[in-house]
């Protein structure tokens, strides 16, 4: 018999149906609708939310609402992470987020995929391929993230990229398809030392 949930996992071609996988999109879509109801000042309630949504998650996260996603018990998020504003993550694969990870407003992390071929897709088979951001990542705003892409620690991803290949780690990356602009150097790491220090001095 057909395991759909497990195929789905697997990155292979499954159908949206059985009980395993609606259960999931009810968990996602009770919990996040509840979220996304609650007033600004509303921490601990909003924490107790987004942990019971995800299915994982380290210290100090912080997200904000609006959020929305597919499942939410496939995405797990290390220490140290924020989520912007109105977000989108279609978690029907895995999205993994390492620690210290900055995701700006806007951003959309794509799971979900369908067959090129029209007859199969026709047929309502689908796929979805896993999301993988490193640790100490920055996602700038309006940041799409298709399936199947993983982001190498260290890197900063433009405002308004459109993520299709794997993108290494430290280096600067944008556009649409997002393309690596250059290393992240010792350069940059002292000039923006120097500011902190500036900054420092003041107090």
């Amino acid at each position: 018999m057909v395991n759909n949930k497990e195929r789905l996992l697997a990155g292979k071609l499954y159908r949206s149906e059985g009980e395993e996988i609606s259960k999931m999109k009810h968990h996602g879509r009770r919990l996040s609708y509840l979220f996304n109801q609650t007033a600004p000042d509303e921490n601990e309630l909003r924490e107790k939310l987004i942990r019971e949504l995800f299915g994982s998650a380290g210290k100090n996260i912080y997200v904000k609402a609006p959020f929305y996603c597919s499942h939410g018990s496939n995405i797990s998020v290390g220490d140290d992470c924020f989520i912007n504003f109105d977000c989108i993550f279609l978690d029907l694969n895995k999205i993994t987020l390492g620690d210290n990870v900055m995701i700006g407003p806007r951003v959309s992390i794509y799971t979900a995929s369908h067959p090129i071929d029209l007859e199969v897709r026709k047929s309502g088979l689908e796929y979805a391929l896993p999301v993988t951001i490193g640790n100490d990542v920055w996602i700038a705003g309006s940041v799409v993230i298709n399936p199947g892409v993983t982001i190498g620690e260290g890197t900063i991803i433009g405002s308004g990229a459109v993520v299709t290949k794997d993108i290494p780690a430290g280096v600067i990356a944008a556009g649409n398809p997002c393309k690596v602009i250059r290393n992240i150097t010792p350069v940059d790491r002292q000039y923006w030392l120097e500011q902190q220090n500036d900054y420092l001095n003041t107090l």
